[in-house]
């Protein structure tokens, strides 16, 4: 690594103290961002700084840039220059040269934020830069004379890629995800101007479609209807700048996205496309064609997926393009075909291709960090260059005895070894983990690396050329912070998180044996760590973060040799470290600090959170743990540094480094607090410096950033002699007592055998048979035990062996206490048996019988927060739907000022709704009244200038319209078919309204919208009033029929008729308010009730039931009840319910009653008859009302129902008449909108103009100022190629004295002119100069002709020199003038394609005030015409352009001619049908006569016929026929209380009988149930003594079979038996119910 060359100046320190520091090296790699600065030369950016690799030597090469991080970064290698731009505010391009690493100048722009690319120029000292937001800036600067020659804006465009042409510079090409533009550099002298050009792009299938101009249609299509047909532009109201670049989404096609481009020899630019696609644009035209891979021989297309190219490099040979990949391909192009052939494969993408400038050299650049080298003309493989990991790196270390070596580690897991002198990479090993801290141990070259897993990792680095991992140790799952080795390489202390402190055995010789853990209460923000040689002690001190209070908090413990030597007494059983092995001591400070180091003397420094300063802290010994104090500090030094930051100190504890995010590192000096140093190593822009560490020597310091990816190393440039000292004297002292050590450790270190994840030990123990169990890991479950120990952690392992231990200790006590627990769940599950089985009452319930009564808390606690959540998620859900009913209820509800309802018919499917009305706001009323005023003005204005004579003449048109106006109102029907609807006869007042042929102007229109609304809103209206009362009206006819149904019930009650009664009822839609209510019998959840609730309704049911009670106990209500059925007075109502009671002696045999007996009966039995006849009238009298009730109910509603249909039917016609009305208002908007349409295109066609005038106008001011400057630059022209003239007419003078042979022999070297001088250069001083190196050959004394002196040959050579010179001053000269003219001819060109612009715009203008005026003469009238009116033969719909409109008058005579004979024709049509009428009465009252004759006839024969019966003579001859019939009912009576005796007596002795039945048959069940009992034990039995007999002996099987047949028998005779007695209690019950029947025949 060379020496480093700084950048710029303006840094934030002073020079001295800037000086102390000097970057030894500098590794990383940050943004892949390659180029070459010469041949043999790569450079890149890396955070601060600049590195130049050398691709031969790979030596490097720093240059720093002292404002901070490294931005925008270019390289031309032809001129050896690069830029780079800082990124501060108001950033700066800086220009140096190599390789002095000088700085040539500083470009100062425009740009507040940052640069985002740089370009150089292949010819000429030109520079491109494009800045990001906000200005999004291309600049095109002159860097040797430090010139802006131009910019141009492109507002919110970022650009991904920015390249010069080679061949020529006025050509540039610009990138982003979606385009590609071209720009051109047109010069005009000094002046320069950017001229963009983009490119239309193909879309995804790979076709260019025309471009479409939206903004200038081709063509105007009209419409008689819809008018004419405008750009979208116009339709969408656009008016400025959007309206000419507007597009529909539908004319938007999905073009490729390009994603790298390269230029070609022929002034071609080459595009890759992440659709596969290869793009090739002619820079010229900018036309594109997409490039197509070469089909195979025979046609047949190659079938290979396209590579999505990330970079492209040309060269003579072709083009040259990789991607993602990972393949460098090779495209030989020919034509618009392309063959591709692989080069290189290095499995890795490939983001940059890099040609060197001698194009013998391709870089390859990858994502991951690695750079290749590739050369063309040998191919081969890719060469590895550079293998830098693109991750950031994480932290970085010396190695023992740290002079020589040091390691570092990235985020990913990637350990580097270093050579400390240079930088050089010795070694990688890739960990595959996420690395989360790193150190080496003093006493051995080992290295720890954590991970964010709770893993360390041991590495032997003893080679450094093959670092190896040696180690795994897993400590838990708490994320590993920060690992720190004591000074003597004793002791490794890992920082996790929560609070957790883990003491390792660094040595090797003890494999990093595992000492304790602690566990702090706060969260652990810094540690440090001091070793005291002389007590053996290593002290701790950790920094805590107290949440409580906005202070620091410290806690130290100390370590001594014997927790190594005797772990295990100062060691828990789980791993915990005893507080008395360590010796805790606890600290409170005045602030907050982020960091803190302690130093020997029990000084403390601390980085401050709160405020910029370092705080001194000195901790005396007498406050311990147990009376914390607040200590104060005793020095604050502040600090300019900005942002979080940390300390770090040297080892001889001398220096105090400070480091936070903005970058910058300062050195103290410890005693004095003063600057030793400081260096902006890094910035804030990259996060910050992330950490940092001395050398064991102090010479030098290692420092990482956060995210720029640079790992810088400082190393002492200037200091004190006693400084270097005593930093020497430190080391040699540390040397002195870790060389023994070390050495030691070393050789087992290299003994130890590389680690595998197999290699593992596993840790067997003595019971295999021990179940899995989740143990608690300080506040985490995880699972401990597997099928071994690898993937378990050290703390697992710990409590996984206690558990063992106290499981073997006590097995037999484990063994008692599992068989309590059996038998005491053996009692509680016969307890919740026998609680199962208690009446619900006494039960207890499932809860109760848990007797772990901390998990039941623990559950009831979760149930609770579980009711808690889902009663707030249903509370917010019910909130929320609170707030959208309440938004709905007040939108569609309570806003309407008449709600939307139905009336529907009772039996029939038709219904009517209202119109639901909103209530007209203010604004709209007001509106309505000032358009109101407005027409009563223009009325009376009206009447006025007809009765005016002055202004007679100029009113006569509109009189005559308006006599003519009259004259059609006073027909109504002319009336109705000119306004264009009927909504007059329906409410409306159409005499407001405007003439549809006098609605010219916009205000008239939206006059008459305002007019024609409200017609609709009364029309509206006027039929709600009449629906009202139609909904009243069926309201009333509902209570009429509930009030008949009530009737109804009571006569179906009385003839005890089980009908269902019709009740009608308004549903939701006529009633809408019941929707908004919730009725009870809706909700199907039991109501929950409050406590206070309960008890209300509880004291209710007491007093009801009391009442109840009270009611029950009343002798006088019960005695009415018992008597006279609860009334005092028997109605006709219930005659239905009378009986009367038979006589007593109706129970006697009839032949023993006596005569007074038979009168009472006889009297009974005609008492009954009249009543069933009085009976049988009431019920024809009921239901003949019953009958006229429903014939009223069906008559009533069915006439509400024809109500409705008569509603429903002008609803109709009110629904046409009002589509009628809103048919005019649409098209008044229409015309409106229309007319809208037409203004924005004439203002976007104004806008338009006068931006193209302006752009005409600055062109015409160009074209005159260069025209003006062209005639100046010719007449130097003019005088510059005289000047040619004379100096050739000065040479035949000047050299007049020369021979003549010689002087022909020097004009013929005069006219000579040097070879190979065609180089192409931009610049006219640097072409002279090339021009007179070239001279030097030419004017050497060997072309010296013979005999010439050398005075007249050197006068020769100048005569010469000044000629040359004279031509090519004319050359340039006439260069710069054709450009002038180029300059010139364009701007003309320019010029003449916007006077054709502003040509057309006007035309279109033109073209668009003449559609206005047809639109507003040209009006849409509508027609009211009445059905079959108007008659078409042909389906053709006739041509009405040249109709005639003709008074209505001649149709109405014709018609009422036509209207007089029909009117006659109908009189004597009704003269016939009234006689035919009459005699057709006549012949019915005829037939009605004679059929009353037959009536009477019958009724005579009828009489005559009557037969006379013994009753009915008794009853015409027999004078108290009433006494003898009650005489006859009384008999009966008492015959009948007899008959009723006897058969109870009889049922009771026939019951008996039963009962002694039922007793015999209960018995013979139980005695066949006992012997089928007795069959099944007897057919088991028989059963298994077959089997027995069968494998025994077969000669018992006939007598077996014997018995088995008696068995059967004797089966049957029972069932028999019981079949007889079966059939026997059948018969003895249809006695019985013989002998009821007979004794009580009535039931």
């Amino acid at each position: 690594m060379e020496p480093l060359a700084e950048a710029s100046e303006g840094c934030c320190c002073s020079s001295a103290e800037e000086s102390a520091l000097e970057v030894s090296w500098v590794q990383g790699f940050s943004n892949k961002n390659f180029s070459f600065i010469d041949n043999q030369t790569a450079c890149y950016p890396c955070g601060n700084y600049i590195l130049f690799l050398d691709i031969e030597t790979k030596k490097t090469t720093v240059l720093q840039c002292q404002t901070g991080q490294v931005g925008a970064f270019a390289a031309n290698g032809n001129a050896q220059v690069l830029a780079f731009s800082d990124r501060k505010l108001n950033p700066i391009i800086y220009i140096y040269a190599f390789p002095e690493l000088s700085k040539l100048t500083e470009l100062k722009g425009n740009a507040q934020l940052d640069y985002t690319l740089l370009a150089f120029s292949f010819t000429g000292p030109y520079l491109a830069s494009y800045s990001s937001i906000p200005e999004f800036i291309l600049s095109i600067w002159n860097w040797q004379e430090n010139i802006l020659l131009c910019s141009e804006s492109q507002p919110g465009v970022t650009v991904t890629s920015l390249s010069f042409n080679p061949m020529n510079w006025q050509q540039l090409c610009s990138v982003n995800e979606s385009s590609v533009i071209v720009w051109y550099i047109e010069r005009n002298n000094d002046e320069h101007h950017l001229k963009l050009n983009p490119v239309k792009l193909p879309d995804v299938e790979g076709s260019v479609s025309p471009h479409k101009d939206l903004f200038f249609p081709v063509s105007h299509s009209e419409d008689s209807y819809y008018g004419p047909d405008l750009p979208v532009s116009a339709i969408a109201g656009l008016v400025g700048d959007e309206a000419q670049t507007f597009m529909p989404r539908n004319y938007i096609k999905c073009s490729v996205h390009p994603t790298a481009h390269c230029w070609t020899a022929t002034s071609q630019i080459y595009v890759g496309c992440k659709e596969g696609n290869v793009l090739a644009i002619d820079a010229g035209t900018c036309s594109v064609s997409v490039l197509q891979q070469k089909p195979l021989p025979g046609g047949k297309p190659r079938d290979l997926q396209k590579p999505v190219l990330f970079s492209m490099a040309f060269c003579n040979k072709g083009l040259y393009a990789a991607g993602s990949e990972g393949i460098l391909l090779f495209y030989h192009i020919k034509g618009r075909q392309f063959e591709m052939n692989v080069c290189a494969d290095i499995s890795q993408p490939i983001s940059s291709l890099i040609f060197s400038p001698d194009y013998t050299v391709l870089l390859l650049v990858t994502d991951q960090g690695t750079v290749y080298t590739y050369k063309p003309a040998r191919g081969g493989e890719a060469v590895k260059l550079l293998d830098t990991c693109s991750s950031c790196f994480l932290a970085a270390d010396f190695l023992t005895p740290g002079n020589k070596y040091c390691v570092s580690v990235t985020i990913s897991g990637e350990v580097q070894v270093w050579f400390l002198e240079d930088g050089t990479c010795l070694s990688k090993l890739n960990l595959d983990i996420e690395a989360a801290a790193m150190v080496c141990c003093p006493s051995s070259n080992s290295v720890a690396v954590g991970t964010k897993k709770g893993q360390i990792y041991f590495l032997d680095v003893t080679q450094a050329e093959a670092p190896r991992v040696v180690h795994r140790i897993f400590l838990s799952t708490f994320s590993v912070l920060s690992l720190h080795c004591d000074q003597s390489g004793q002791f490794l202390i890992a920082r996790a998180t929560e609070g957790h402190i883990f003491i390792l055995d660094a040595r090797p010789s003890k494999l990093f044996q595992v000492l304790g853990y602690i566990v702090l209460a706060d969260e652990v923000l810094d540690l440090s760590v001091v070793s005291d040689f002389k007590n053996d002690l290593v002290e701790v001190m950790v920094l805590l973060n107290v949440a409580e209070v906005q202070r620091a908090r410290l806690e130290i413990f100390f370590l001594s040799s014997a927790l190594i030597t005797d772990n295990d007494k100062y060691v828990t059983e789980q791993g915990m470290l005893v507080a008395s092995a360590i010796k805790r001591e606890q600290y409170d400070l005045d602030y907050p600090l982020s960091s803190a180091v302690r130093l020997k003397d029990n000084t403390v420094y601390g980085y401050c959170t709160c405020a910029p300063f370092i705080c001194k802290y000195h901790l005396s010994e007498e406050n311990m743990l147990e009376e914390p104090s607040v200590y104060l500090s005793e020095k604050r030094t502040p600090s300019n540094q900005f942002g979080s930051g940390f300390l770090c100190l040297s080892p001889n504890s001398r220096w105090l480094a400070s480091a936070a995010k903005d970058g910058v590192l300062f050195i103290y000096h410890t005693s004095t607090m003063d600057i030793l140093a400081q260096k902006h190593c890094h910035s804030y822009q990259g996060g910050g410096i992330r950490s940092m560490v001395f050398s064991l020597d102090g010479n030098f310091v290692l420092v990482n950033g956060k995210s720029d990816g640079a790992l810088v190393c400082l190393k002492w440039k200037k200091m004190k002699k006693i400084e270097v000292e005593e930093a020497a004297f430190h080391w040699k002292s540390l040397l002195a007592i870790l060389n023994k050590s070390t050495l030691n450790e070393n050789i087992v270190l290299k003994s130890v055998a590389e680690f595998t994840p197999e290699s593992l030990p596993e840790e067997k123990f003595k019971e295999p048979s021990l179940k899995s169990t989740n143990v608690e890991e300080n506040g985490n479950i995880s699972s401990l035990y597997s099928a071994n120990t690898r993937d378990m952690t050290w703390i697992g392992q710990k409590i996984k062996k206690v558990i063992i231990e106290e499981t073997q200790r006590f097995g037999n006590q484990k063994k008692e206490l599992e068989m309590g627990i059996k038998k005491l769940r053996k009692t509680i599950q016969k307890m919740m048996h026998e609680n199962e089985q208690v009446p619900d009452t006494e039960k207890l319930q499932q809860q109760e019988f848990n007797l772990d009564m901390e998990e039941q808390e623990r559950l009831q606690a979760e149930a609770d927060q579980e009711v808690a959540r889902v009663r707030k998620e249903m509370e917010m859900e019910t909130l929320a739907n609170h707030y959208l009913q309440d938004v709905i209820k007040q939108e569609c509800w309570d806003a309407m000022c008449v709600k939307g309802r139905v009336v529907k018919c009772f039996h029939m499917a038709c219904e009517v709704k209202n119109y639901p009305l909103k209530k007209r706001s203010e604004e709209e009323l007001k509106s309505l009244e000032k358009v109101l005023q407005l027409k009563k003005i223009e009325t009376a204005d009206l009447k006025v200038q007809k009765k005016d004579p002055e202004i007679e003449s100029e009113t006569a048109l509109s009189n005559k319209e308006g006599e003519r106006a009259e004259k059609v109102m006073a027909d109504d029907g002319t009336l109705y078919c000119l306004t264009g609807s009927l909504s007059s006869q329906y409410g409306g007042d159409t005499s407001v309204l405007y003439h549809q042929w006098d609605l010219h102007t916009r205000e008239q229109k939206i006059n008459q919208i305002v007019l024609l609304k409200d017609i609709i809103y009364k029309v509206k209206n006027a039929f709600n009033k009449e629906f009202d009362i139609v909904a009243q009206q069926k309201k009333q006819e509902i209570a009429r029929v509930k009030e008949r149904n009530i009737r109804i019930r009571e006569i179906l009650a009385q003839l005890d008729l089980q009908v269902e009664v019709w009740e009608p009822a308004f549903t939701d839609d006529e009633i809408p308010e019941q929707a908004l209510m919730v009725q009870d019998s809706e909700i199907k959840a039991e109501k929950y009730l409050t406590q206070e609730e309960r008890e209300k309704a509880e004291m209710l049911a007491n007093l009801e039931m009391e009442r109840r009670r009270a009611d029950t106990d009343n002798e006088r209500l019960r005695a009415l009840n018992d008597m006279m059925g609860g009334v005092l007075e028997v109605k006709k109502e219930d005659i239905l319910k009378i009986d009367i009671p038979p006589p007593s002696f109706i129970s006697k045999p009839e032949r023993i009653w006596n005569d007074e007996e038979k009168e009472i009966f006889r009297e009974y039995e005609e008492k009954v008859k009249q009543l069933e006849e009085e009976k049988e009238k009431y019920r024809m009298v009921l239901k003949n009302k019953l009958k006229k009730l429903e014939a009223s109910i069906q008559e009533t509603t069915q006439n509400f129902d024809k109500t409705v249909c008569k509603l429903s039917e002008r609803k109709v016609k009110l629904e046409m008449v009002i589509y009628q009305e809103e048919l005019k208002i649409v098209n008044l908007i229409y015309a409106l909108l229309l007319d809208e349409e037409l203004d924005t295109r004439e203002a976007g066609l104004n806008n338009f103009l006068l931006k193209k005038e302006k752009e005409k106008v600055k062109t015409a001011n160009i074209i005159r100022t260069t025209e003006s400057k062209i005639e100046d630059y010719a007449d130097v022209y003019e005088i510059a190629v005289t000047e040619k003239k004379d100096l050739q007419c000065d040479f035949t003078r000047e050299f007049a004295d020369v021979p003549e042979d010689l002087l022909d022999e020097l004009t013929q070297l005069y006219k000579h002119r040097p070879r190979d001088c065609s180089v192409s250069v931009e610049d006219y001083t640097e072409a002279l100069s090339l021009l007179m190196k070239a001279m030097d050959e030419l004017d050497s004394p060997e072309h010296m002709p013979d005999g010439l002196d050398q005075s007249v040959w050197e006068r020769f050579c100048l005569a010469r020199r000044n000629k040359i010179e004279s031509e090519e001053l004319v050359k340039w000269k006439m260069r710069t003038l054709s450009e002038m003219q180029a300059f010139l001819q364009s701007r003309m060109d320019d010029n003449d394609n916007i006077s054709l612009e502003i040509e057309e715009i006007f035309q279109e203008l033109t073209w668009l005030h003449k559609e206005k005026m047809k639109l507003h003469l040209n009006l849409t009238i509508q027609f009211l015409l009445k059905q079959g009116q108007v008659e078409i033969e042909s389906t053709e719909i006739p041509d009405y352009s040249d109709a005639v409109l003709i008074n209505k008058s001649v149709i109405e005579e014709l018609n009422c001619a036509i209207m007089a004979q029909g009117e006659k024709k109908v009189a004597s049509m009704v003269e016939c049908k009234d006689f035919s009428k009459g005699i057709f009465q006549l012949e019915w009252e005829h037939k009605k006569m004679r059929m009353q004759i037959e009536d009477l006839n019958q009724k005579a024969r009828d009489i005559v016929t009557l037969n006379i019966s013994k009753d009915r003579q008794l009853f015409l001859t027999e004078l108290n026929y009433n006494s003898r019939i009650a005489h006859r009912i009384s008999v009966m009576e008492q015959s009948l209380g007899i008959m009723d005796e006897l058969h109870k007596k009889n049922v009771k002795r026939r019951q008996k009988r039963v009962k002694e039945l039922e007793k015999r048959i209960n018995l013979k069940n139980q005695a066949n149930y006992e012997l089928s009992l007795e069959l099944k034990e007897m057919l088991v039995s028989v059963s298994e003594r077959r089997h027995i007999s069968e494998a025994a002996d077969t000669k018992y099987a006939s007598e077996i079979a014997k018995q088995r047949y008696q068995e059967i028998l004797k089966q049957k005779h029972l069932r028999g038996l019981v079949k007889e007695q079966e059939e026997q209690f059948e018969i003895l019950q249809a006695e019985v119910q013989r002998l009821r029947s007979r004794t009580f025949p009535i039931l």
